[in-house]
Order: C-alpha cells, then sequence, then structure tokens
C-alpha cells in the first residue's frame, strides 16, 4: 500500500463468495432439507469400515501390492517420520516417474493439529511452482467452500493431496503412483490424527478409501479410514467431488453443498462425543 491509498478493507464472506460466483449456493441453509442428516451419523447402519469394504480394498488399496512388500525399509522408515523429516523426504522421494517433470514436492499445508483434513488429487501447474496445494482457482473455490462452512485456510483445517508430484498435463494419477505416495499420506494422518476426512475427487477416495466403487456410490455414505497408522482408531469419511469438477459442472455444487453439510454434522457429532466444544474457530468468527 502507497502512502496515498486508503486502507483496503476485508470483504465479508458473502462478499467473496460473489466475488468468484458462488452465491448463493454457498450460503449456509440449515432449515433447508440438503442439510438434514441423521441424528446418529456416526453409527448409521450404512457404516463401511474401510479395512473390510471389499477383499480389494483390504488386499490392494490403490495398486499398493505393486510398492507394500517391495520395499519395507521405505515404508517403515516413513511411519517413523516426524514433520521435518518427512517433508525432506518428499522433497527428495524419486520412487515414481512423477518426480522427473516436477518443479517440486507439494506435501501439504494447513494447521498440522487440525481436527479438518481435507484430501485432493495432486498438485496442478500452479500448485508445483507455489509449492503449496490448491493455490489456482480451484483452490479459490476449495476456499470458498470452507467459508461457507465456517472454516479457514490454515486454522483447525490441513490441506494434503494423493500424490505430492504434479502428474503431467494434470492427468489423473495413475494407480502406481498413488501407492507410491500412499505411505507419505498415511503418516500425515497418523500425525495430524484428524477428527474427519474429506475426501475431493475419486483419485483422493481411491487412494485412501482403496478401489470400493465410484465416486457417485461413495457420496453420501458413511464410511470410515482404519489404516494402521491408527492403532485400531477410525475417523469418519465424507466423500465430495473436487473443486476442479465443480467449475466444469456448475450444477454438482448443490451435491457438493449437501455434503459439506453432513461433513458438518458428523464434526459435531465428533465433537460432542469425545466432550469438546462444536469449534472454536467458528465461534470465534460468529463474535466478530
Amino acid at each position: 500500500m502507497t502512502g496515498g491509498e486508503p486502507p483496503r478493507r476485508s470483504l465479508t464472506r458473502v462478499e467473496t463468495l460473489s466475488e468468484i460466483g458462488l452465491s448463493p449456493q454457498w450460503r449456509l441453509r440449515w432449515q433447508r432439507s440438503v442439510c438434514r442428516v441423521p441424528t446418529d451419523a456416526t453409527t448409521s447402519p450404512m457404516t463401511v469400515p474401510v479395512a473390510a469394504a471389499t477383499p480389494e480394498a483390504r488386499t490392494d488399496p490403490a495398486g499398493s501390492r505393486a510398492f507394500a512388500g517391495a520395499v519395507p525399509e521405505r515404508l517403515q522408515g516413513i511411519a517413523s517420520m516426524a514433520w521435518p523429516e518427512l517433508r525432506q523426504s518428499v522433497a527428495t522421494c524419486r520412487t515414481c516417474c512423477l518426480c522427473e517433470e516436477r518443479r517440486q514436492a507439494v506435501l501439504g499445508v494447513g494447521d498440522v493439529n487440525a481436527d479438518w483434513l481435507f484430501i485432493g488429487e495432486g498438485p496442478g501447474a500452479e500448485e508445483d511452482a507455489r509449492g503449496e496445494p490448491f493455490v489456482g482457482v480451484a483452490g479459490k473455490l476449495l476456499d470458498a467452500m470452507l467459508a461457507a462452512i465456517d472454516l479457514q485456510r490454515g486454522h483447525d483445517v490441513y490441506i494434503a493431496n494423493a500424490v505430492k508430484c504434479r502428474p503431467p498435463a494434470n492427468r489423473t494419477p495413475e494407480p502406481a503412483e498413488i501407492a507410491a505416495c500412499l505411505p507419505y499420506l498415511r503418516r500425515q494422518i497418523a500425525l495430524i490424527q484428524p477428527r474427519l476426512i474429506v475426501l475431493l475427487g475419486r483419485a483422493a477416495a481411491h487412494a485412501v478409501l482403496g478401489d470400493v466403487g465410484s465416486l457417485a456410490s461413495l457420496r453420501g455414505r458413511s464410511l470410515e479410514y482404519t489404516g494402521p497408522e491408527l492403532d485400531g482408531r477410525t475417523i469418519p469419511v465424507v466423500v465430495t467431488y473436487h473443486p476442479a469438477y465443480l467449475l466444469r459442472t456448475l450444477p454438482d455444487k448443490a451435491k457438493a453443498w449437501e455434503d459439506l453439510c453432513r461433513a458438518r454434522a458428523l464434526m459435531r457429532s465428533a465433537k460432542a462425543a469425545a466432550g469438546g466444544p462444536p469449534s472454536p474457530q467458528a465461534d470465534e468468527r460468529a463474535g466478530r
């Protein structure tokens, strides 16, 4: 800001959503039917523990047989890493061919003690250049989606991707590439210990849940992540559309809004079961 310019006013949430063309789809409407979910959302009879969802999911999530038995020392090493070692290992990883064209690997960004973990597909061109996930147009939409449920990037939210290097031409990551990065993603989950995981798109769903169906078939179901790093604990999972897909398919924003409402209800249930506050960040913003 130069000496002669007045200070810039921060946009309100409604103004921000309007600026990027998301109003009114992303406004909170708690009385609308899309926001109604079962009271006991975390124990719905549709709950599918991921580790037991299908034989394929148990034995070969994301094609991991190609890597799981080949280099046990690598898996064991990653499973014991703290954040500094994990960042260094991702930055220098040469396990799959995605490393050949990357500018830099993108581990993730946000609060490492977050309750919310959002997982996307992989870095795009801008993410590859800047080293942070979801910073392009799709990132702006994700920020708007977070704001719609009173969340903010970096505050009780961590954002990661299924693969840490940009696939050429932004193509969908291949199963072997997802499998190569899976130990890193599992270690992130173990370090963060989130209360809820939101999977953005098919590649993220297959990385975390295994090949248990199409994205459309996973939406609205009560799913759980039961990875080996959790020592028997489970984390509720919500599957929704990737922001880049929503930019191309505007009518499905309403479906994504249903998923966000459901995610928020699950988080409230999880915090209530643990005896914690509903959301300190949301309460702070509401009091301003």
